[in-house]
């Protein structure tokens, strides 16, 4: 198996754009994440997380963005607080939950297409993913999952860093599943901007426990 390295944004040549080093935070957990666990876990506020050698697909993402100066855990709280009715009604909450919220995919599609770039087209087109971007995918039977866009590729196909169930790692999956949702982090980082807003999460449906996290 050959792999190659994918050309990331136009920094690739002077200081790595923040989409690339979202893609090396991720694989930072290859490795060190090596078990799935989604039990609720009570989290301190801000910068919670779950030990390091465990956690869900979500986790690979909001542990990479905390390594390049995003906390989706608050970011997405703080949201969730002003914007509630705006997120998912899925887990019988009437309040954001700051323990959980962050580590559900569907919450996360929602916070990305309201403050980031919503890659709506080509799901299925190789060369619409760039190193960092978050995928999304409909595992079936009500199940979702998350994971970052690598910029290593076994040929033409970029690389996926996810935890599917055995830990973070770094594969070719990315059609392995029926892509629901692909997006890309704004440079500059947060934005003010409700991008996308009004636009419906592709599939609301993910785990129904309050007491399970995503995936």
């Amino acid at each position: 198996m050959v792999f190659v390295v994918l050309a990331g944004l136009p920094h690739a040549q002077g200081t790595p754009s923040l989409s690339e080093r979202i893609a090396k935070a991720a694989r930072h957990q290859v490795g060190v994440t090596k078990e799935y666990d989604p039990a609720y876990v009570a989290l301190r506020y801000p910068g919670g997380d779950v030990p390091l050698h465990t956690g869900v697909c979500s986790d690979v993402v909001v542990r990479a963005f905390r390594e390049v100066g995003i906390d989706l855990q608050k970011e997405l709280h703080e949201d969730m607080k002003k914007h509630f009715s705006a997120y998912p009604q899925k887990w019988g909450l009437k309040r954001p939950d700051k323990n959980i919220d962050h580590r559900r995919v569907p919450n996360l599609m929602r916070y990305f297409e309201r403050h980031h770039i919503t890659m709506r087209d080509k799901l299925e087109a190789v060369e619409s993913y760039r190193p960092g971007d978050i995928v999304t995918w409909d595992l079936g039977k009500g199940l979702l999952h998350t994971g970052i866009v690598s910029d290593k590729a076994t040929g033409r196909i970029p690389m996926i860093i996810h935890n599917i169930g055995s830990g973070a790692k770094e594969e070719d999956i990315l059609f392995q599943y029926r892509v629901i949702g692909h997006y890309r982090v704004k440079e500059g980082g947060q934005q003010n901007g409700y991008a996308n807003r009004n636009q419906p999460i592709r599939s609301e449906t993910n785990q129904s426990s309050p007491s399970a996290a995503a995936n």
